[in-house]
């Protein structure tokens, strides 16, 4: 392992460290025992089978979030827009799921694709305004998580029921529930999906590291003009790492639309899961195995801090907290890295 190797991989895990340790001194200050907050943490992720179930299951979308964020990252675009991607990708899930009637083979895959469609045109849009018209993909992104759920929450309303708040669960032949894996689990709601999951990572990997497309998009990632002068396509490369990007958010709302609830409903307020998504990119240095690491440990803390209440007194929103301070820590990495080149140089006089 090459030195340089070694400090990717220590800087995140030493900002996890940072972070835990700040959340620590939180809970001293505010008067908890950490001990037995950090506990209770670990015993309500990985405590029964249930808490595992479960945390693998948040690690699911958590996980598609963090590779659409990070594909877009190693193209050098910001897509900040993955929760409106995400929810786009949700509603295009269940709009199959519920409207058609086809055999299982036919239906599940159907429902997927055109969630992960659904999201790559979503994405798209900011893509096509950036590379023709040079508009920041931030802003258009923000722009269209608003858009993503208002429109959906009309089209719930109107399309997909009759003025009610709630779709009908989606069929069993497009459904990714898994009654193996809940009764392997102690009865979560531990789905397919996981499987889906996994393999998007892969994908990503492939294509980011193993393709002379992924070579073009990580150029234009690190110089727009460079790669242009060596005769590739920016714009082409821009637009079509939004819509992968985008791809990877739809299919992170299939998860939850034809595994998690198997339904869709009208949302007062954003899931979460596209902003939570950027925080597990970040922490995961834009690789999908980092990527993959990111997303459990998310994971873990989102399902663990619902047991530190009840185990330990400590109020679950500290560990929004400690989130906090990993993803500071990550952002303050150049920090990090300085200190551990520091070191480095030092050992090798």
């Amino acid at each position: 392992m090459t030195n340089k190797r070694a400090i990717n991989i220590l800087v995140p895990v030493i900002a996890v460290i940072l972070g835990l340790v700040a959340g620590a001194i939180v809970m001293l200050i505010t008067g908890y025992n950490p001990i037995d907050g950090y506990v209770a943490l670990v015993n309500g992720a990985f405590g029964e089978m249930y808490y595992v179930g479960e945390t693998f299951r948040q690690f699911i979308p958590l996980l598609l979030a963090g590779l659409a964020v990070a594909f877009a990252f190693r193209a050098g675009l910001f897509n900040i827009g993955v929760e409106g991607q995400v929810i786009v990708g949700w509603f295009a899930a269940v709009w199959v799921g519920t409207t058609f009637d086809f055999p299982k083979i036919i239906h599940l895959p159907l429902a997927i694709i055109t969630a992960a469609l659904a999201g790559a045109f979503w994405a798209f849009i900011a893509g096509f305004l950036k590379a023709k018209l040079r508009v920041h993909e931030v802003i258009v992104t923000i722009m269209l998580n608003y858009i993503a759920l208002h429109v959906t929450n009309a089209l719930v309303k109107t399309v997909l029921t009759d003025n009610k708040d709630k779709t009908e669960m989606v069929a069993d032949s497009a459904s990714l529930k898994s009654p193996f894996l809940e009764n392997l689990t102690d009865f979560s709601r531990l789905h397919w999906g996981i499987i889906i999951a996994i393999i998007a990572a892969i994908i990503m990997w492939f294509i980011i590291e193993k393709t002379k497309t992924g070579y073009e998009l990580r150029s234009v990632g690190y110089n727009q003009e460079a790669s242009r002068y060596a005769g590739m396509n920016v714009n082409k490369s821009i637009m079509l790492s939004m819509a992968i990007s985008g791809a990877f958010a739809g299919l992170a709302g299939a998860m939850e639309g034809l595994g998690t609830f198997g339904f869709v409903e009208v949302k007062s307020a954003f899931t979460g899961i596209g902003f939570d998504g950027i925080a597990v990119a970040l922490l995961g240095g834009n690789v999908a195995i980092g990527v993959g690491f990111a997303a459990l440990l998310f994971g873990a803390l989102k399902m663990g801090a619902l047991n530190m209440p009840f185990a330990a007194g400590v109020p679950n929103e500290l560990v929004d907290i400690v989130i906090a301070f990993i993803i500071f820590f990550v952002a303050s990495s150049y920090f990090i890295r300085v200190l551990l080149e520091r070191k480095n140089r030092k050992g090798d006089k």
